[in-house]
């Protein structure tokens, strides 16, 4: 399955070693994850050199040709969320995965087009992943 991972970037990166795990974790249940940039520790200094017309067009194109969408929500993001929206306005599968105990929003977890799924480590989340993909 095509997979766009969406995580925060704006928003606060500190989250970059998971984002870098969870595409990891995609990839060895044999997923394509069309944007592991997400995951670069250089995708803000990438990102300086486009518009902001230009990261909507990419981030919009990644999403189209994708059949899936996962999201870690632990932080929270205003773009992450428009990925989120968007993909349940163009009918794709959506799974949220956020770390347990956070706070994540009820337009999240309260829409019926997302799954969401917390997580205490990497390991439960592997555990999680697969069963979750199917959907």
């Amino acid at each position: 399955m095509k997979i766009f991972f969406a995580g925060s970037i704006r928003g606060g990166r500190s989250m970059l070693s998971e984002y870098r795990q969870i595409i990891a974790l995609l990839k060895k249940l044999g997923h394509d994850v069309v944007s592991e940039h997400v995951a670069s520790p250089k995708l803000e200094e990438a990102e300086a050199r486009l518009t902001e017309e230009e990261i909507f067009k990419s981030d919009i194109c990644f999403i189209d040709e994708s059949d899936c969408v996962v999201a870690d929500v632990t932080v929270p993001s205003i773009g992450v969320g428009y990925e989120i929206c968007y993909a349940v306005s163009k009918c794709k599968r959506v799974l949220c995965t956020y770390k347990e105990g956070t706070n994540v929003s009820a337009m999240v977890l309260g829409n019926k087009g997302v799954k969401a799924i917390q997580y205490r480590n990497m390991e439960e989340l592997e555990m999680l992943l697969s069963p979750h993909l199917s959907f």
